[in-house]
């Protein structure tokens, strides 16, 4: 009968391939570290406390606003009458062309406001990190209630001393019709235009705190 015996080289072999599998699982084993679940709910509160509405954001987005709307004024003041003195036109050419001074004016007026506003809810976005969106849209309610707070305060004056009755108004070839629909189409253009751009600005405010986040995270 034949038997089959390993040579001692090979069981030398063969012993020391298993104490050096051994060893590398015994490393393996005891340089595995732990790494405890992410705590979730003693976070998210600390987290949400950091969203929302912040005033403060808001307030300095619409200091810029402000800050734009004068600065954009007058640049566009500056270039108006630059281009009428070039041009040599009188206010008598602005008379007979009325109606295309006015929606001229108007489309003007609409995007230097889209444009003032787009910066404020940037800015205010830019500041709070979170939720861009609520602070654009701060900028423009914090406008909106100075409107109607000067608006009261107006009409307040206007029923004392009649200031409107005092206001020289250009005879121009509009009938009311027209007045009426230009003034109901500019005031919805004024009205919506300005908060989706301040919205707009939050949103790509944010975005930039959106990026850390993405490359620490």
């Amino acid at each position: 009968m034949e038997q089959s015996i390993l040579s001692q080289p090979e069981v030398e072999t063969t012993t020391q391939r298993y104490e050096q599998a051994r060893a590398a699982a015994h490393q393996a084993m005891t340089s595995v570290k732990l790494v405890p679940d992410k705590p979730v709910a003693e976070t998210e509160p600390e987290r949400l406390s950091y969203r929302g509405f912040k005033f403060g954001a808001a307030f300095f987005g619409w200091l810029i606003m402000g800050s734009m709307v004068v600065l954009l004024t007058a640049l566009v003041t500056g270039a108006a009458a630059g281009t009428t003195y070039v041009l040599d036109y009188t206010r008598a050419d602005a008379e007979r062309q009325a109606g295309t001074a006015a929606i001229t004016a108007a489309a003007v007026l609409v995007l230097m406001l889209s444009l003032a506003f787009y910066t404020g809810g940037y800015v205010a976005g830019r500041l709070a990190r979170f939720d861009g969106v609520r602070q654009g849209f701060g900028v423009w309610m914090i406008t909106l209630l100075l409107i109607i707070f000067a608006s009261s305060i107006g009409a307040f004056l206007n029923s004392q001393y009649d200031l409107t009755g005092r206001i020289e108004r250009p005879d121009v070839p509009i009938t009311n019709d027209h007045l009426l629909t230009g003034g109901l189409i500019t005031a919805a253009a004024l009205l919506m235009l300005p908060l989706l751009a301040a919205l707009l600005g939050g949103k790509t405010g944010q975005r930039y705190h959106d990026k850390i986040d993405h490359l620490l995270g």
